[in-house]
């Protein structure tokens, strides 16, 4: 018997990229970054070896996920550059680009735009309480900034993926206000693709001390999320910090209808190891569940895209 359309689940079988793990900010969670300079940026040489060796993979998603570099360093217009060429290689090499690196200029923006499908940044929270505690070192972590991004997400046209990390000090009032503005520039523009919903759990590097956040809590997280957000924007929950079972179909059951990028590493959580798509889609059989992969692209973005971003979308939708 064929699954309902009401009982899929997606995944983008995808692959991450890092042109560098250096990072200005020095957020206290952070399990991903290195001290400007202690990072060698990834060549275009190097990645085109990797992308050949995705061809036979069924890969669909290039994810490029960067560090950050401070807007005034004189290493930004070089770092932008090796981001926008990493795109065009993937996309020349027969893959859909999604950039995410952190706050952009409106043409950095716009000059992105052309060679990705979509783009995405964490809202994270948008409390200013946390200036004060994990982001008093993070510059690039002001919710004025980062807010503004959606903004001209939304003013560019570009389908967009956003969300929350739950457990790093903030309230659960923070989360609905949040929630709401995203929302809020949903309405305005209709650009945003995904919210994902990412519990905060420590790894091996970060000095934040503070417990893993509860998954049990997770499932009436996304029921109230479902209920503040427009009914399509897709929730999206990190499945390998979900580890039980019943838990991770609770959540389904309470809305999320994504899983995000399945590779084989997790860049920003490298302490808990991606359950790949078969295992996956084991879980969700036994409670009722199809999971079915999906492009970073929603199908109703298409027409936003360029003719030879279009060209290449089409040509995955005919493979899926």
């Amino acid at each position: 018997m064929p699954v309902s359309r009401q009982n899929i689940v997606t995944y983008s079988p995808a692959y991450t990229i890092v042109p560098t793990y250096e990072c200005f900010n020095r957020c206290t969670y952070c399990n991903f970054r290195t001290e400007p300079g202690k990072s060698p940026w990834l060549t275009l040489g190097a990645a085109r070896e990797i992308f050949l060796q995705l061809k036979t993979q069924n890969v669909c998603e290039i994810l490029i996920l960067s560090g950050e570099v401070h807007p005034h360093s004189a290493k930004r217009e070089a770092w932008f550059e090796r981001i926008y060429d990493l795109c065009t290689l993937a996309l020349d090499m027969g893959f859909l680009p999604h950039t995410n690196v952190g706050p952009l200029s409106w043409a950095e923006m716009q000059k992105l735009k052309t060679v990705n499908v979509s783009m995405g940044l964490m809202l994270e929270q948008l409390t200013p309480q946390l200036l004060n505690t994990v982001h008093r070192h993070a510059p690039s972590k002001l919710p004025q900034v980062r807010s503004q991004q959606l903004q001209w997400a939304g003013e560019l046209k570009i389908p967009f993926t956003t969300g929350l990390l739950l457990g790093i000090g903030e309230t659960e009032e923070n989360w609905w206000e949040t929630l709401t503005a995203i929302s809020q520039f949903h309405q305005r523009y209709h650009h945003i693709q995904e919210v994902i919903l990412q519990p905060h759990s420590p790894g091996t590097v970060q000095s934040f001390d503070a417990p893993p956040f509860n998954p049990h809590q997770l499932p009436e997280v996304i029921a109230k999320a479902r209920e503040i957000l427009l009914p399509d924007i897709t929730i999206q929950i990190p499945p390998n910090l979900v580890k039980d079972e019943n838990w991770l179909l609770a959540c389904i059951t309470a809305g999320a209808r994504d899983l995000g990028g399945i590779g084989p590493k997790d860049e920003v959580n490298p302490d808990y190891p991606h359950l790949q798509a078969q295992e996956l889609r084991g879980i969700l059989q036994s409670g009722g569940w199809d999971l079915v992969p999906r492009l970073p692209v929603y199908p109703q973005f298409d027409h936003w895209l360029s003719a030879e971003l279009t060209q290449q979308v089409k040509r995955w939708r005919e493979r899926f």
